[in-house]
């Protein structure tokens, strides 16, 4: 009995500092690189600034709880196109915000010497990633 309840007190222990780890991970990622005040500079959002916390907050929350639950929600396809839309267009405006931030894409062009086609080059990487996305999804995903 004692041996199963200290087992059981090493194993929250263990995922809560994982978990605390990870979150601050997070933490530093979003707000050194300052992602997300990017994006509310960019979309001109200031006044929505606690709506972008609850926001995120409540995301990691549902994220984490859909992580560990055994939920099963029957969603007709639509739906679930809708979902995958929303998906996408959030992990776009991330990876954007990331470049944009870290200036990739303008020390990439002068590196391989394409300052004069820029827009070829992210016209290339985003029609790349929609084309390798539809056909990972219609050809690998039964």
């Amino acid at each position: 009995m004692i041996q199963t309840f200290l087992i059981n007190l090493v194993q929250v222990l263990i995922g809560f500092s994982g978990g605390l780890a990870v979150g601050a991970g997070f933490v530093a990622f979003i707000t050194v690189l300052g992602i997300i005040p990017r994006l509310i500079q960019l979309s001109r959002t200031e006044p929505l600034i606690k709506v972008y916390s609850a926001s995120v907050i409540l995301g990691l929350m549902i994220g984490t709880y859909f992580s560990f639950a055994d939920v099963s929600l029957q969603q007709p396809v639509f739906a679930l196109m809708i979902w995958g839309i929303l998906h996408g267009i959030f992990n776009g405006m991330l990876a954007a915000a990331l470049t944009e931030v870290l200036n990739v894409f303008p020390i990439l062009s002068r590196r391989i010497r394409m300052e004069n086609y820029l827009l070829l080059l992210l016209m290339a990487i985003v029609f790349g990633k929609i084309f390798g996305s539809l056909f990972q999804w219609t050809y690998f995903v039964r």
